[in-house]
């Protein structure tokens, strides 16, 4: 039987990340990223057989050179024989998908539809779509989606105490995201826990430049941070998290924001970087505090307070816990986030225990905590790009 590939493909607005892989085995066959495509000088950086390379791409139409020069590249590399589907990311699906699709009109009419929820993404996501299916014209393309996970929510978590006209007739309500991890990660921690056929409460948090808490009830996601956008919620590297709605008249009445500059402000100003003034990158926040840098170290208390508060809301929809779940750049990597978190939630029973925390980094998985007393919190490395490869090499099939 040969070999199951998929072409895993997440477009942004300036970058495109992207994978093949083995859909029996979750091997990356070929990994890497075009970047700087809305800039000067577009390159597209790849690992394949453990060797990386550098192409530079030519300026003008970037997504659709460099899907181009992706497509050669799997030629010239002979890749594409055993390619069954093109995975794509999509950010927002709104309320219509559940579950991934197969790409047809209707299926872009839609997303289309939901961009005025995502701009900054979903219009990124339809390039990679449309540059995809001219290139593979042969291969089912299957759109998979931050949102769908967490469509199982009820209307008691997703909508905002708004007029109700609002959600009727615009779509206004809490959608949540990084859905494909938190299903990954919860899926896993279940496994290992030994609760697949068991009733089981999981708490997943998965912490990057964007960060996301959610309430997983016997594998149904039930409450999450994240809202009608991805600004909701956690402070994170750039964006603010929650925030009192008031800040919009104070910022345009008193300092003459306009609506942009608030967005911007929100987004790309605040956060990690905004508290700290140094860096939206956790490590070197972690490396200034332990320098003492004052407000580096406010950064992290922040982080990790507005963290564990969320987390503890959510034992009211679980109505109790099993696990705590740590994934993502940041709760893969920082045992000193994650302990600082565990231990503002030791009325819980849970207590670090500091060797498995120091050893569960760079891509290992283990439980962190005492396993005397439960709940244990863990970490699980997520892989994103291996759920999108298997939902499209199933729905591949049925072509």
């Amino acid at each position: 039987m040969s070999s199951q590939h998929v072409l895993v493909l997440n477009c942004g607005s300036s970058s495109l990340k992207f994978a093949i892989i083995d859909n029996a085995t979750g091997e990356e066959i070929l990994s890497g990223l075009a970047e700087r495509l809305a800039e000067q000088s577009p390159q597209i950086k790849y690992k394949f057989q453990g060797n990386k390379e550098i192409v530079p791409l030519n300026s003008g139409d970037a997504h659709q050179v460099a899907i181009t020069t992706l497509v050669k590249l799997i030629k010239d590399l002979a890749l594409d024989a055993n390619l069954v589907a093109v995975g794509h990311r999509v950010v927002h699906g709104g309320e219509r998908f559940t579950h991934s699709v197969i790409i047809d009109d209707s299926v872009i009419t839609a997303i289309q539809e939901t961009a005025s929820l995502a701009p900054l993404h979903n219009p990124a996501n339809l390039l990679g779509i449309r540059s995809a299916q001219a290139a593979f014209a042969h291969l089912p393309q299957i759109a998979v989606f931050d949102t769908a996970f967490h469509q199982s929510m009820d209307q008691t978590a997703y909508l905002y105490a708004l007029p109700y006209s609002l959600y009727r007739e615009h779509g206004v309500r809490r959608y949540g995201f990084h859905g494909t991890s938190h299903a990954y990660v919860s899926a896993q921690a279940i496994e290992i826990l030994g609760l697949k056929d068991k009733p089981s409460r999981i708490i997943t948090a998965h912490l990057g430049n964007g960060c996301s808490v959610t309430a997983i009830k016997d594998g149904k996601s039930v409450d999450t941070s994240m809202g009608l956008t991805p600004l909701e919620g956690l402070v994170m590297g750039t964006r603010s998290g929650d925030i009192d709605p008031g800040l919009f008249s104070f910022l345009v009445n008193h300092l003459n924001y306009s609506t942009q500059q608030i967005d911007t402000l929100l987004n790309k100003q605040s956060g990690l970087l905004g508290i700290s003034e140094l860096s939206n990158d956790c490590r070197t926040i972690e490396e200034a505090a332990q320098e003492n840098h004052p407000q580096a170290t406010l950064a992290l208390d922040i982080f990790c307070y507005r963290l564990a508060k969320q987390i503890a809301s959510f034992l009211v929809p679980l109505n109790g816990l099993d696990a705590l779940v740590f994934t993502g750049g940041i709760g893969e990597n920082s045992d000193v986030i994650r302990e600082k978190v565990v231990s503002q939630l030791s009325f819980l029973g849970m207590h670090i225990n500091k060797e498995h925390n120091l050893n569960a980094r760079f891509g290992n998985q283990g439980v962190i905590t005492d396993e005397s007393h439960s709940p244990v919190a863990m970490v699980i490395p997520t892989n994103e790009e291996w759920v999108i490869a298997n939902d499209a090499a199933t729905l591949a099939k049925g072509v």
